[in-house]
């Protein structure tokens, strides 16, 4: 992210940082495996169990096979959030693809059990979201939570979403979908 544009752009603020760490396609495919020391050693910080659970292995197959499909997309997929100079990995975020057409993407982030409940969601959301500013084809960011989720809905709350509708999804349910504008001058 540019000084300028994190002059152009306000975003709420976290006592907690976190930075992104690319999860590559090559470290994924070691995790679908159940080989956290490779994929460890791949993604050059330390994973943890949270990394092979079955809703993760899930997103793993996902990201993997949208990334065969266009690898020049990959940079819009996955990171591993990691916090502090020792690079303590908290969760993993990214977006479910480029801009569309009509510039939206769309997040999605998840804090590991041991990180819940101490305000690293919402340092990612705020990482995310500067990332979405930077990028000038960028217009929209979109949520879908699931009405549920309390914790999630918690953490998008004070950053402007709106909800703009609901969606179905097989694998999730219901979902609230929120969006707000990328660009949000001061």
């Amino acid at each position: 992210m540019t000084d300028e544009a994190d002059r152009q752009t306000s975003f709420p603020t976290s006592p907690k940082h976190v930075r992104f760490v690319e999860l590559s396609s090559t470290a994924m495919s070691a995790l679908l495996d159940g080989d956290l020391p490779t994929a460890s050693n791949t993604a050059g910080v330390a994973l943890t169990e949270y990394f092979v659970t079955d809703r993760a292995r899930w997103l793993w197959r996902v990201r993997i096979d949208q990334m065969a499909a266009d690898p020049g997309h990959a940079s819009w997929m996955m990171r591993q959030a990691v916090t502090g100079p020792e690079g303590v990995v908290i969760g993993h975020a990214g977006f479910h693809g480029p801009p569309d057409e009509a510039g939206m993407v769309e997040i999605g982030y998840s804090v590991a059990p041991d990180f819940r409940r101490q305000g690293y969601g919402r340092a990612i959301l705020i990482e995310l979201l500067r990332r979405a500013a930077a990028e000038p084809a960028v217009k929209t960011v979109r949520a879908t939570i699931s009405p549920d989720n309390v914790a999630s809905l918690a953490t998008i709350a004070g950053f402007g979403f709106v909800q703009v509708g609901e969606h179905w999804d097989e694998e999730d349910g219901l979902g609230l979908i929120f969006e707000v504008p990328a660009n949000r001058s001061c």
